[in-house]
């Protein structure tokens, strides 16, 4: 590829992440930091758990973006009594004009390019697992058929951490699946004024749609080809080797609170995320930087801690900020 074509991809990539973000902006106050790290997943063919109050715009968030992008945007809200069959769908019996019976395939709205989980772990575990399988493997199976999800697919799903009466946590081999986790955090003084301007007079923010389909699909494929150098890349992964209590190059405060680390699943995040990062911040290869500012989202979720961090009110935030402070740089 001809250093002209590389250099015209990556300023198209810039501008159009630009674009989105500051489009977004217009609607979300705050919570910059969100709106990267989701775009971020969505480049990466990833999916993101959102946590946060009710409120602070969880919803909003994603429905603007599908708007901003104009893609297909459908919400799920997740309750004890969703089934499976509400998510993917379900087949049903047709009759022709012979007067013959058949079945036929109804899609269900996880047949959207954004998909909204609202409140996943009120839904039961079985239900979760069917959002989750289609996340995994991009399709859905009904009876012998398999019907594939049209890209981009991008499931971002919420979880209010307040209230935990009547919810099934997300077991945490399926939260691994996810991409990212991000935190969206309370407005402040300023913030709160805007959202008050914002949303309580006559004319609400109005929003472009700016890009298209394609235009995502074509950033995905940039951003893979980003390169990485090998000690960069070895920095990825002796920084999720350092969650592991068992291994020789694991951190003092994971050997403590630790009960599992996190999985290569976690390292991939931690490349990809860098790669996308390494780009917006106008570089043509990643840098330990970009995956020391992915390492949060990315492998937060991906530490089971031990009863000894619960009891000493240590999260997984504070034993990653520790492993990078410490973790030496590459060469």
């Amino acid at each position: 590829m001809m250093a002209a074509d590389v250099g015209q991809r990556i300023a198209q990539f810039q501008s159009n992440f630009a674009l989105v973000r500051d489009e977004v902006a217009r609607v979300i106050v705050g919570n910059d930091d969100v709106i990267a790290g989701v775009m971020t997943c969505l480049i990466a063919r990833g999916h993101v758990l959102l946590e946060g109050i009710p409120g602070v715009g969880k919803t909003k968030l994603v429905q603007t973006l599908a708007d901003v992008l104009h893609l297909k945007f459908s919400r799920i809200q997740f309750t004890p009594d969703l089934m499976p069959g509400d998510i993917i769908g379900t087949s049903i019996v047709r009759e022709d004009e012979g007067g013959r019976k058949f079945f036929e395939f109804q899609p269900g709205p996880i047949f959207a390019n954004l998909v909204l989980a609202d409140e996943i772990n009120r839904a039961t575990p079985k239900t979760q697992s069917a959002l989750l399988e289609a996340m995994q493997e991009n399709s859905v199976s009904a009876g012998k058929t398999t019907h594939p999800l049209e890209q981009p697919f991008f499931v971002l799903a919420t979880m209010n951490p307040l209230e935990m009466e009547g919810t099934y946590p997300l077991p945490e081999a399926q939260l691994d699946r996810f991409f990212f986790k991000l935190k969206m955090g309370f407005p402040d003084i300023a913030g709160l004024h805007e959202v008050i301007d914002r949303t309580t007079q006559s004319r609400a923010p109005t929003i472009a749609r700016v890009l298209q389909q394609g235009d995502i699909l074509a950033m995905r494929d940039t951003a893979r080809e980003v390169p990485i150098a090998r000690p960069v890349q070895e920095y990825a992964i002796r920084l999720t080797l350092a969650t592991h209590p068992e291994s020789d190059q694991a951190h003092e405060m994971a050997r403590r609170y630790v009960r599992f680390g996190a999985s290569p699943r976690g390292t991939q995040a931690l490349i990809l995320g860098a790669k996308v990062h390494a780009l917006i911040n106008d570089r043509l290869h990643v840098a330990a930087a970009d995956v020391r500012a992915v390492a949060l989202p990315a492998l937060r979720h991906r530490l089971l801690l031990n009863f000894e961090a619960e009891a000493d009110r240590v999260d997984a935030d504070a034993i990653l900020s520790r492993i990078l402070e410490q973790l030496p740089l590459p060469v």
